[in-house]
């Protein structure tokens, strides 16, 4: 994994876009994200990216995107993400997913988190989402 700052903006945003083609974020957006303090951004050079923010002793994942999936690299990620946001001091993980991602939802299960509420119409396009949390 790779500690990336706001100067791979443009590689997370290639990864978002793969990832979540209705709904990418720009590279502005990563590089302002990237830099703001408690932020901080992995890279696999496979082809993911995970970003996340701890603030006092709770970290969020704000985004989480594979290139290619059922290589093991979301499971690779998110297990650094937790570690990573660990060592910073968070004692839990929280993170939104589309209700109807089964197959990410499968992953974060499977490393632990479970679901403490739901956002009705979060997405743009009316979808809900399921907050999960992780405790460290």
């Amino acid at each position: 994994m790779l500690a990336a700052g706001p100067h791979h903006a443009a590689v997370f945003a290639a990864i978002h876009a793969a990832a979540f083609a209705d709904e990418p974020w720009d590279a502005e957006s990563f590089a302002v994200l990237l830099g703001q303090p408690g932020v901080f951004g992995l890279l696999d050079e496979r082809g993911g990216m995970i970003l996340c923010r701890v603030v006092a002793d709770e970290a969020e994942i704000l985004t989480i995107g594979v290139t290619a999936r059922r290589r093991g690299l979301g499971r690779a990620l998110l297990a650094a993400g937790i570690e990573h946001a660990r060592a910073m001091g968070a004692v839990a993980m929280f993170l939104e997913v589309a209700a109807g991602n089964l197959a990410a939802r499968g992953l974060y299960a499977a490393a632990g988190f479970a679901e403490v509420g739901v956002r009705r119409g979060y997405y743009a396009d009316g979808g809900d989402a399921v907050v999960l949390r992780l405790g460290l």
